[in-house]
């Protein structure tokens, strides 16, 4: 008879972190920070995603490279690491950064989920996210992901021009940027985001739900963008055939949303907005 999993939790320098195991499934766990959820990783199935939006980044780095091939990637926000156990898992000899800020949150996730095993090459740190980029060689990167919520908010200095200019320098040529972000009605941040990113990379494309891009309920929108065109009609298809199925906008589409909103600097930038009461708080 082996012991059961039981939830732990510990106070972190962003708030009270709690691992919660997921009774319906084996290896599953769910990580959350003052109650809002983070993270879901499945230690005995890494290639499970459970949350919409980190299958959305799975469809894109399924799609940058033919299966199998090994990606460079660095991660700016760790949580419980989901995404760099699922390319470890797709990609072995992938080699990934993680830049953390919280560092008591990554020593949880070190002792209770540990993330190192066969196929993977993945060093995590703490830092800030945009102080981390000014270690990473210029053109050493494929992928850089950037996925940092401090409880429910992207913080404003991970929003402007400068910062996607800074994270396009440590690509490669046709590498790719990708942030998960998060918006509701009226589609402000995310508009203002979109053309942050359009004044960085000649290829963008944004996706999230269609209630969301209607601007009827708050949600996840992932922006990507390239100096190579991005396989659009490969991730629509996929993005499509989701549980939760989502759109993706780009080209001409993707202007007429953005319209004259203005690219987002430093000077004027700001933290994205607060979710609505009860969007993501677990009772």
């Amino acid at each position: 008879m082996t012991d059961e999993p039981v939830p732990v939790g510990r106070r972190t320098d962003l708030g009270f972190a709690k691992l919660m195991p997921d009774l319906d499934r084996d290896g599953g766990w769910l990580l959350t920070l003052d109650g809002t959820p983070q993270s879901y990783v499945d230690l005995a199935d890494p290639t499970h995603l459970e949350f919409e939006y980190t299958r959305r980044l799975g469809h894109l780095a399924d799609t940058l490279a033919e299966p199998g091939r090994p990606l460079d990637t660095l991660h700016l926000g760790g949580g419980a690491l989901t995404l760099p156990r699922y390319l470890a898992a797709t990609r072995p000899g992938s080699r990934q950064r993680v830049v953390e800020v919280d560092g008591p949150l990554l020593e949880l996730v070190a002792e209770h989920l540990p993330w190192q095993g066969p196929g993977a090459d993945v060093s995590a740190t703490v830092g800030d996210a945009r102080a981390a980029l000014a270690g990473i060689p210029a053109g050493s990167q494929d992928l850089v992901i950037a996925d940092v919520f401090h409880g429910s908010r992207t913080p404003a200095h991970l929003t402007s021009v400068e910062f996607v200019g800074l994270a396009a320098g440590v690509l490669r040529d046709g590498g790719c940027y990708a942030a998960n972000l998060a918006d509701g009605p009226p589609l402000a941040f995310a508009r203002a985001q979109a053309a942050t990113v359009r004044a960085v990379f000649p290829y963008v494309c944004l996706v999230a739900e269609a209630s969301v891009l209607r601007g009827r309920r708050y949600g996840n929108v992932l922006l990507a963008g390239s100096t190579a065109p991005l396989p659009a009609a490969e991730l629509s298809r996929l993005f499509a055939g989701d549980v939760f199925p989502a759109r993706l906008v780009d080209g001409d589409d993707l202007a007429a949303l953005v319209g004259r909103t203005a690219p987002v600097t430093d000077a004027d930038a700001t933290d994205s907005p607060p979710p609505p009461d009860g969007a993501f708080t677990l009772g």
